[in-house]
Formats: structure tokens, C-alpha cells, sequence
């Protein structure tokens, strides 16, 4: 490890504009993402205190999904019901008989992902400077990640509803009805949000903030990948054993990709087109997919 001016007490420090450990740049204008190189610290934080702020992170957000997710599947394993006739239920009215109250309801459970979103990215940016162009969040190349997003939904979606079926059939996995809201002229504009909320809070914590992070700390890009998905699969236990392989699999692909293309926008992309088809597409064709 070097710096432009050496380091005390285990805090790198060095100049932030000469392309050095604190701030991620060759040259002025021009981020550079490590994501990819060999272990070496490049911010001005001690360890400590970067393990520190994963751990607060997490708590506060989709770790904390993934211990309550694991507790919801203990109590679903221990129901006289087996697992494969039971029913998870995702975007439910909370006041489906006072539509404008359960409006105020869903915009409301909508602040606590979107500041979650916010507090990463102000803490990358705390930490390295030009958060967005460090993770790829921004729309330098916005073809070609609303192109490369449109692949990765249906090269991962499809296969993914066909597995969840397959999971459900075998038992290891409940019945899950993506779409629980009232009928209302605000239904499907929730849905969208909702879909896009969980792209970009799935995405920028458990790719762009973690795994920079974990790099952060000298961890192999593989290592943090599988890290990243295996807490992607735990905050979907609730579903089953089926929801946790499925997202388990789904976040070492977006991991690899994320590596291979420095960028957290194309699959923030294809997670919001995944979600909001799911969504809106059941809310829309319910009657015709019991089956389903």
C-alpha cells in the first residue's frame, strides 16, 4: 500500500486530488472504480471504523429485513400447515376500505427505503467522493444500461418464475401474491414505486455501497459477491426456501455483472422491470393466473 503522504495509526492519508487511496480518481473529472484491483485501502477511514458502519448500515436496513425474514420463516415452518400451502402476501392494503388512508399508508412505508438509498450513497460519497460515478449510478451511458437492464430482466426473470413454480410445486417454497392493494386510481403508480424502490435499495446497498466496502477492507471481489448474496437470499426467507435460492443465485449474477461492469444502474433497471411486471402484471391478469 502507498500514499503521497504515508499513514498514521492505521488511517490513510494523501492528497484527495492526485489520484490517490482517499479520493478514486486519475486525473480531475475522471472517476476511477477499484472495485476490480488488488486489495489496497483507498479512503481516508480507519477499518474500524468502515466495519463499524457496515454493520450500523445493515442493521438499519436489509440485514435487519433478513433477521425478521428468518424469524417469519421459523413461524411458517412451525405452523400445522405445510410450507407449500401457505400464502406470503407482498404490497397489502393496510385501510382497504378507506382508499384515500391506505394512499397515506403506502407513501409513508415509502420513506424508510428511499433514505436508506440516500444514506448509502451520501456515505460512499463521504468516503470517496462522486458517489454516483464511483458505483455507475448515473446516466453517462443511460442507452446502453436501459438496454443492458432489459436483457438482464429477461434473461433472469423468466427463468426465475419458472424456478419459483418449480419451488412451490416440490414444497420448499409458499404461494406468493405479489399484488394485495385496493382497486384505486393510485394502484398502479404505487406498484411502479414500489418496484423501483426495491431496485434501487437492493441494488445500491447490497452492490454499490456493500460490496465497495467490503473491497474497502482488502476482501476478494468473489468473496464480497457471495457475502452480498447470501444476505440478498436471507431478506427473501420469508418466502421460503425457494425465494432465498433464487435471489441467492439472482445476486451472484448482478454481483458478477456489477464487477465486469463497474455499473449499479442496468441492474437497478432490470430489478424495477422484473418487480413492476410481477406487480402489475398480476394486479392486472389475477383473475386469469390462479394457476400461478
Amino acid at each position: 500500500m502507498s500514499t503521497t503522504s504515508g499513514t498514521t495509526a492505521g488511517r490513510v492519508t494523501a492528497d484527495p486530488t492526485s489520484g490517490s487511496p482517499h479520493h478514486p480518481t486519475d486525473r480531475p473529472g475522471r472517476p476511477v472504480s477499484r472495485l476490480t484491483e488488488g486489495p489496497t485501502a483507498w479512503s481516508s477511514q480507519g477499518r474500524g471504523w468502515v466495519i463499524l458502519e457496515i454493520v450500523i448500515v445493515l442493521a438499519l436496513s436489509l440485514g435487519r429485513s433478513g433477521v425478521y425474514s428468518i424469524v417469519n420463516l421459523i413461524d411458517k415452518l412451525t405452523q400445522s400447515k405445510p410450507l407449500g400451502d401457505q400464502t406470503t402476501q407482498m404490497n397489502p392494503s393496510i385501510t382497504p376500505d378507506r382508499p384515500w388512508l391506505d394512499l397515506a399508508y403506502q407513501v409513508y412505508y415509502f420513506i424508510l427505503p428511499a433514505a436508506e438509498v440516500l444514506l448509502v450513497l451520501y456515505l460512499l460519497h463521504q468516503a470517496y467522493g462522486r458517489a454516483r460515478s464511483l458505483i455507475g449510478f448515473d446516466l453517462a451511458r443511460w442507452g446502453r444500461d436501459l438496454g443492458k437492464g432489459a436483457i438482464i430482466c429477461a434473461s433472469v426473470g423468466l427463468p426465475g418464475i419458472g424456478f419459483y413454480l418449480l419451488a412451490h410445486a416440490i414444497g420448499i417454497n409458499t404461494a406468493v401474491s405479489p399484488a394485495n392493494l385496493t382497486a384505486a386510481w393510485w394502484t398502479v403508480p404505487v406498484y411502479l414505486i414500489s418496484a423501483l424502490l426495491a431496485g434501487l435499495q437492493e441494488e445500491i446497498i447490497m452492490l454499490g455501497y456493500l460490496v465497495t466496502r467490503l473491497r474497502e477492507l482488502t476482501w476478494a471481489p468473489w468473496v464480497a459477491i457471495v457475502v452480498s448474496a447470501v444476505i440478498r437470499g436471507s431478506y427473501h426467507l420469508y418466502q421460503g426456501f425457494g425465494g432465498f435460492i433464487g435471489n441467492l443465485v439472482m445476486g451472484l449474477v448482478f454481483g458478477y455483472l456489477f464487477l465486469r461492469w463497474r455499473r449499479v444502474l442496468p441492474l437497478v433497471i432490470a430489478h424495477f422491470l422484473m418487480d413492476a411486471v410481477v406487480f402489475v402484471g398480476t394486479a392486472l391478469l389475477a383473475p386469469y393466473l390462479t394457476w400461478l
